[in-house]
């Protein structure tokens, strides 16, 4: 398997797993399951959402791809003014921390910081859920450098500091899977690069013996979010096993699963991602006229991403 396989796996496994779940947020454990009693799952709409319609994880996952490509590089007041353009233009679902920084109108390099100090919550899995595009970008940058450019995406949206670490956290997983190897494996020594003050809740839920059912908050929030998906990816043995896994915790799975897929597509390589799957997926992208991406166009970005790195 190729590593271009593999960066392919991660952005198109995350959208298809934001797909997957999107029909099913906020509903409660097993409901997955109940609904596909026979273990074949899929990408059925519901909830607001048309079969195979990503949501706000993937749309942004693009809109921070595309601005990497056509900037050629990290341009961070660009993925801002991108961000904003597609807030303003009322897509079907934002995250309200999200939604309060991108319309307040508040500057890239502050708003965030400015909505963390007024709200007192900054720590959402919004952060996580778009950064499939940007991982691929800087892995082969090494793990000081992508686990950078994570803390500094996540800075833009969310204010706490637990939020950029986590997105540092799995931009290096995936870094590590787009090299054939195991993420879980290097959880420690990824961990000793965490700020001192965010290791020991982040070393928690990353640990080999952490399960969903042991997280203390919603998994909103971006520990239990990227715990659960770890959880999913070890506790399985495929692709579709991972997100399958992921969606039946309940809570917001479109994101869990988002970030699930991030992981084991990187780990299986895009070619274990069900076609039946695949071919209904579609990315609409609100405030850039009448665009909707598919399954090649995000190969393509993915591409795109891993060559320009």
């Amino acid at each position: 398997m190729t590593s271009l396989d593999r960066a392919v796996g991660a952005v198109l496994g995350s959208a298809v797993g934001d797909a997957l779940g999107a029909p099913f947020e906020f509903g409660l454990p097993g409901a997955f399951r109940d609904r596909f009693p026979d273990g074949v799952g899929e990408l059925c709409g519901g909830g607001g959402w048309d079969p195979g319609e990503a949501t706000d994880d993937t749309q942004m996952a693009v809109l921070v791809g595309e601005s990497l490509v056509e900037r050629g590089g990290l341009d961070l007041p660009d993925v801002f003014d991108r961000f904003r353009r597609w807030a303003a233009a009322d897509p079907k679902d934002i995250g309200l921390q999200t939604e309060r920084v991108l319309l307040g109108g508040g500057t890239w390099d502050l708003a965030a910081a400015v909505d963390y100090q007024v709200e007192g919550r900054g720590a959402g899995n919004g952060c996580l859920m778009r950064a499939s595009t940007s991982a691929v970008h800087f892995a082969p940058r090494g793990r000081a450098a992508t686990m950078e450019a994570g803390r500094r995406l996540a800075a833009l949206t969310h204010g706490h500091r637990a939020a950029w670490e986590g997105t540092a956290l799995l931009h290096e997983l995936v870094r590590v899977a787009l090299l054939g190897e195991d993420p879980s494996a290097v959880v420690p020594e990824a961990l000793a690069e965490v700020d001192a003050a965010e290791r020991e809740r982040w070393a928690t839920v990353l640990a080999p013996g952490w399960r969903p059912e042991d997280a203390t908050e919603f998994n909103g929030a971006v520990w239990p979010c990227l715990g659960s998906a770890v959880w999913a990816l070890r506790t399985t043995g495929t692709f579709e096993e991972a997100l399958v896994a992921a969606v039946d915790l309940g809570g917001d799975t479109d994101t869990v699963a988002a970030v699930t897929g991030m992981l084991a597509g990187a780990v299986y390589g895009s070619g274990a991602i069900p076609e039946r799957w695949t071919a209904a997926l579609h990315v609409p992208l609100p405030g850039f006229g009448d665009r909707v991406l598919r399954a090649d166009e995000l190969r393509a970005l993915a591409g795109a991403l891993a060559d320009g790195a």
